[in-house]
């Protein structure tokens, strides 16, 4: 391998963030100062340092963290540590919105302006952070040190507290492993992260603010470490505490940094059972049971462990897919951040099953107090003997460990993560071979969300023929769903599979100004609003020509235009396709194109782009590699064909409908 740096040099600051995640650098081929080893025409350790590539993510976290932004000289020091091309690592960080490669000061707050907020007032809101902070992109307060740079961002995933924001201010971590926010209670407790530091040192440190106001988010700017404390995670569902619950009982209830807490609520009995029933059954419980993905795609979760567990080559790993990205989604937050300790049972489990020893939870790079729980739990978890050699002295060893996403809505396909996880641009892989084949490290990969493996607890404790009673036939069991939007009691509902939309609208308050409900998110469709019957099941939305997606309904009402909603939708797929195949790359920016220029037509004025928006549709959904392209026009096209939202006298407003900005 031919590896060509640059003369840049990293700060003190930058070698010191990389030598706390990898250590001190043994050689000077590997950047060591004391220059004992001069000899730089061959690479110690080169193939043992190039199996470390999957440390380049978390080592552009530790940067990025540390500094608030990844010099030339900073990853060049980090390239020769791990043996990774500096030009592959450069493709790697300028992949990732949340990175920056050039100066920026060391605050960053990101104002989310994707489909919730918007509907709930995110454009005020953006025109009161440009009056009092200057435009997107410009920095102020001075030097990178101590200034400010606001952006407008996708969606935060807060959308049951809209319109939101979070403030990222790059410092020391202290206790802490590098690239890897500080795992305290008090800082979760606030609502935030926080290290400690000497005085003159800046600490790292986030700030939720939402709702969001621009005074509240002046007060958060000037201190993040003294911003208001964020509501615990119950307060994201309105049934919090009701009896009935099977997947939520604990969010509101247990405290989520206690395993005592979580094992008195009946933490931890589904890891024994799964222990008496050994692997084999417990996958025959979970294919009994008939649970479904939770993700989108509906796979069968028994017979994608099965097609993992049987594989011959080995090892075999579990990825917990934790990166929900989905405009109006947030419910995997809530779970994390409410009984994290059940997903570190549940991924024990899915584990155990198929044979693996080692597990990855990706997870969202923008939860930050998700990122604080998590760490806590695998802490406690490794130090009761729940995770590790010998899990509850069965013989059988299993570890977590998490990988922070940096912000790429397509790092949620499954082989993008993989990807990602191994020091990669977040790019997807072509099918087959299927991930069960060669997933992760290219070896059989068991991936499920946080929804769908958290559903394997009541499986295993109440067995399948329970769990299947709950639902329909084809879609067994509760279902999480995401309300947001124009609602009286946004938040996590959980329900059966079956309840109509129209009961659900009805426990989250919907106004009888609904306009529009979108389900499935930015990738899924619009329903009108006399459509209340359609079954929330799978195969129901199916039958009703939409989908169900991983549970978002979007509740829009007459206040909110429509066309400004679309080309919302259509620059978020433009912005986070990844430019790997030629129909999703110029697919999703020909739809934007035709979407502005009808945003003030109707009728015969709008046939022409509207005709092109349906061959580019096809065209996308026809021959992209993944389901971004796939399904990037879904929204648009139900939205013309379902709302006639172009129609003559839909009442398009052309001022507010030119308004509408990019969201990056």
């Amino acid at each position: 391998m031919d590896l060509r740096f640059g003369e840049s040099k990293p700060t003190d600051e930058e070698r010191a963030a990389v030598d706390a995640l990898l250590g001190p650098p043994d050689s000077a081929w590997q950047g060591a100062d004391d220059r004992t080893d001069t000899d730089l025409r061959w690479a110690r350790g080169g193939r043992e340092a190039r199996e470390r590539r999957d440390l380049l993510l978390p080592g552009l976290h530790a940067v990025n963290d540390r500094v608030g932004w990844i010099s030339e000289g900073a990853l060049d020091y980090l390239c020769r540590r791990l043996t990774v091309p500096p030009a592959e690592a450069y493709g790697v960080a300028t992949f990732y919105a949340l990175f920056a490669v050039r100066p920026r000061p060391a605050k960053v707050l990101h104002v989310c302006t994707d489909l919730a907020c918007a509907s709930r007032g995110a454009t005020g809101l953006r025109a009161a952070v440009e009056e009092r902070l200057g435009p997107a992109g410009t920095p102020t307060g001075g030097d990178t040190g101590g200034g400010l740079v606001w952006q407008p961002s996708p969606c935060l995933g807060l959308c049951e507290r809209a319109p939101a924001a979070l403030l990222v201010q790059a410092g020391v971590q202290a206790g802490a492993q590098a690239g890897v926010q500080a795992d305290t209670p008090a800082g979760a407790a606030a609502g935030r992260s926080t290290a400690g530091p000497g005085p003159a040192e800046r600490p790292y440190a986030t700030a939720v603010v939402a709702p969001a106001t621009a005074d509240a988010l002046a007060r958060a700017a000037a201190d993040p470490v003294t911003a208001p404390a964020e509501p615990a995670a119950g307060s994201a569902v309105p049934q919090a505490g009701q009896p009935g619950l099977t997947l939520l009982r604990r969010v509101g209830v247990v405290d989520p940094y206690s395993l005592d807490d979580y094992r008195a609520h009946g933490g931890y009995a589904a890891l024994r059972r799964a222990f008496d029933l050994g692997p084999a059954g417990v996958i025959r419980e979970v294919t009994d049971a008939g649970l479904l993905g939770r993700g989108g795609a509906a796979f069968p979760t028994g017979r994608k462990w099965q097609a993992t567990a049987s594989q011959p080559a080995h090892p075999h790993y579990l990825v917990c897919n934790a990166d929900e990205s989905e405009p109006g989604t947030f419910k995997d937050r809530v779970v994390m951040e409410g009984d994290p300790y059940s997903l570190i049972e549940a991924m024990t489990i899915a584990g155990y099953a198929v044979g693996a020893h080692r597990g990855f939870l990706y997870l969202r790079g923008e939860y930050p107090r998700a990122l604080r729980l998590l760490q806590h739990a695998i802490g406690q978890a490794r130090t009761r003997g729940l995770l590790g050699d010998d899990v509850l002295g069965q013989g059988y060893a299993f570890d977590i460990e998490i990988r922070r996403g940096a912000g790429a809505y397509i790092c949620g396909e499954e082989t993008a993560l993989f990807n990602s996880i191994e020091g990669y641009r977040g790019e997807p892989r072509s099918k087959p071979p299927f991930p069960v084949e060669q997933g992760l490290f290219g070896r059989p990969t068991a991936e499920n969300n946080v929804e769908t493996l958290i559903n394997v607890l009541p499986i295993l404790t109440g067995g399948a023929q329970a769990y299947a009673a709950t639902g329909t036939a084809g879609s067994t069991g509760p279902k999480l769903f995401c309300v947001s939007g124009n609602v009286g009691s946004p938040g996590v509902y959980e329900l059966p599979f079956g309840t109509t939309l129209g009961e659900l609208l009805d426990l989250a308050r919907a106004p009888g100004t609904v306009r529009a409900i979108l389900l499935g998110g930015a990738a899924g469709g619009f329903v009108r609003p006399d459509e209340r019957d359609i079954p929330l099941t799978f195969e129901g939305t199916r039958a009703a020509g939409t989908t169900l997606g991983s549970g978002v309904v979007l509740v829009l009402d007459d206040t909110v235009e429509l066309p400004r909603m679309l080309l919302r939708i259509a620059e978020f797929f433009r912005d986070e396709s990844c430019g790997q195949c030629v129909p999703c790359r110029i697919g999703t920016v020909r739809q934007e194109e035709a979407l502005h220029r009808i945003a003030d037509r109707t009728g015969a004025a709008a046939a022409g782009d509207i005709a092109l928006l349906r061959e580019v549709g096809q065209a996308m959904k026809d021959a992209s590699i993944c389901g971004l392209g796939q399904t990037a026009w879904n929204a648009v096209e139900s939205a013309i064909d379902r709302l006639g939202v172009y129609e003559t006298g839909h009442g398009n407003d052309p001022e507010t409908a030119h308004e509408t900005e990019s969201a990056l």
